[in-house]
């Protein structure tokens, strides 16, 4: 048996997968986020391990005898966030989020040095980690005198898991500190935050082991000795190892509480004026890119939220078939945007508002504007050399068959849906888990899923949508000049 562990921003998923990769049963703790001034967004380590705790005791609850077989265990995790400690290992303050910009300042003096777009392949957001190292050293001095180590989110999971302080490429890449390109990092980079690799985790590739689980853990689980802590990988390139997208050519659209265009490629493909970002992948000798919308789902949550109503049942007031846009335009810039823009600051909106703009019209623009951020992020890709000619759906908001008939629609492109099962994050940490464990040829685990149902662009509605995404492409900079 085979661990998954992915530590999510809304919660921690444990899932058990066989060696058939056969998913046994998976369990979840809930998290939440502290936003205590604008523009801030934090967590308690104290709560991941709350949060796992409560997860894999809920797996131990049902399966009992599947989790006492496990053998290897892998870690996923959201990316960026700045967990910082001190010599004894002990948490200096709340963890600052992948979602957070108060560092946006910081970010764009740190991304003028043009040391950091040439070592690192990216543009260095306000969400990535050395920014928030910049930003502490200058309003929390002190604190930043104590720090000994950075670690990521998932790799302090791992530090508690395993006593290892270990990262990985696929989620060091989101740093600004990584060598991107020869996967290592950059002492160079480290010191113009005035930090040093002595700070930094020793770093692995994720299908390599990294740590044993702690007698005390395994005893409380069940679990015998020796079990194998993967490297493990960044939320977006474990998804992709439990998508299978891990070939030149391959690539998903992933709706969640962010959204993200990814393509698999085989080559460092840098291009960071395009606002894509260039990571390693969680496989050895392979990379990838996204396009990165910082509010897809939580757009729509968002609209739940004010309008009293559900998400499903807002998107099941539309109907099946797709709509032509009405001319009330969404822009999905809640906490900012990632990709093509790089604004932290800019907000979003709606305009075209009318009397007759019901909450249906309200709905259709929401789902309208992020998918035509996601057509953003695939015109920023083919600046970076990558087309794509097809995308397989996943995440929450793939449920909606409409939203993907919007998405296929302003991309041009099908959109496959993948038949059931749970191929996200937490499935691909626990592949991890087996490669690491078993020594396994990753290529022959990282199969894709069968193809359920493929949902083509609506022919008869393209100039429509492209009108439409005309509009939205026109409306950032007059709201941005505003804001």
């Amino acid at each position: 048996m085979y661990l998954g562990l992915d530590l999510g921003t809304s919660g921690v998923k444990a899932l058990l997968m066989d060696a058939n990769q056969t998913i046994v049963g998976s369990a979840n703790g809930a998290l939440d986020v502290s936003r205590p001034h604008h523009g801030w967004s934090e967590q308690d380590p104290a709560h991941w391990i709350r949060a796992t705790e409560e997860a894999v005791a809920g797996l131990k609850a049902k399966h009992p005898k599947e989790l006492a077989a496990v053998k290897g265990i892998g870690l996923s995790g959201q990316m960026h966030g700045a967990t910082l400690l001190d010599s004894g290992d002990k948490v200096l303050r709340p963890c600052i989020l992948w979602n957070d910009t108060r560092s946006h300042q910081e970010a764009a003096k740190l991304d003028a040095d043009p040391r950091f777009r040439q070592i690192t392949g990216n543009i260095v957001f306000p969400g990535f980690t050395a920014p928030k190292l910049a930003w502490v050293k200058v309003n929390e001095p002190e604190l930043f005198a104590k720090v000994a180590k950075v670690l990521l989110p998932k790799d302090f999971l791992r530090l508690w898991l395993a006593g290892e302080h270990i990262s990985e490429m696929s989620d060091s890449a989101g740093t600004s500190w990584l060598d991107v390109a020869q996967r290592r990092w950059s002492p160079e980079l480290l010191a113009a935050t005035d930090l040093d690799e002595s700070r930094m985790p020793r770093l692995v590739e994720g299908t390599e082991p990294a740590g044993t689980l702690r007698a005390e853990l395994a005893a409380q689980w069940g679990m015998g000795a020796n079990v194998i802590v993967a490297g493990g990988a960044g939320d977006n390139a474990a998804s992709a190892v439990g998508m299978g997208t891990v070939a030149p050519g391959q690539a998903f659209v992933s709706l969640g509480t962010s959204g993200v265009l990814f393509a698999a490629n085989g080559a460092y493909l840098p291009n960071p004026e395009s606002a894509v970002h260039t990571f390693c992948h969680a496989l050895p000798n392979a990379w990838h890119q996204m396009g990165v919308i910082l509010s897809a789902t939580d757009s729509l949550n968002w609209l739940s939220q004010i309008s009293g109503k559900s998400a499903s049942d807002l998107t099941s007031e539309l109907g099946d078939d797709l709509r032509a846009p009405t001319g009330v335009t969404f822009l999905p810039y809640l906490s900012g945007e990632r990709t093509p823009h790089n604004d932290a600051v800019i907000r979003g909106s709606f305009t075209g508002l009318e009397h007759g703009s019901d909450r249906a019209v309200l709905t259709q623009a929401v789902l309208e504007g992020v998918s035509f951020a996601f057509r953003d992020s695939l015109e920023a890709l083919a600046k970076a050399g990558t087309t794509l000619t097809r995308v397989t759906a996943i995440g929450g908001g793939s449920r909606s068959h409409y939203w993907l008939k919007s998405i296929a629609t302003a991309l041009g492109i099908p959109v496959d849906i993948p038949t059931d099962g749970d191929f996200g994050a937490a499935f691909g940490a626990a592949r991890l888990g087996l490669i690491a464990a078993e020594s396994a040829d990753p290529h022959q685990v990282c199969t894709p899923p069968k193809t359920s149902e493929t949902i083509e662009p609506d022919a008869a509605l393209s100039q429509a949508y492209a009108d439409a995404y005309a509009r939205y492409r026109s409306l950032y900079p007059a709201i941005r000049a505003v804001s």
